[in-house]
């Protein structure tokens, strides 16, 4: 009884971390694009982007701690 409700919690986690991690990610390339593309960057731009950077390799060992498959 208690060991159904475990595994559906976990695939309701793992589907979360996967849409997160796929946000961060676009979000992480529009800040490098940005990066990339301006002349004279700010400094808070560099540091959105390492922030972007930082939150989706984050999410990334999440994932592969949590087993989760990239490809479904």
């Amino acid at each position: 009884m208690f060991f159904r409700r475990k595994g559906r919690l976990r695939n309701e986690f793992d589907e979360k971390v996967l849409l997160q991690l796929n946000q961060y990610k676009d979000k992480w390339h529009q800040e490098k694009s940005l990066l990339e593309k301006s002349l004279d960057p700010s400094e808070d731009v560099i540091c959105q982007t390492k922030i972007a950077e930082a939150k989706y390799i984050l999410l990334l060992k999440e994932a592969k701690y949590r087993k989760v498959n990239l490809r479904k």
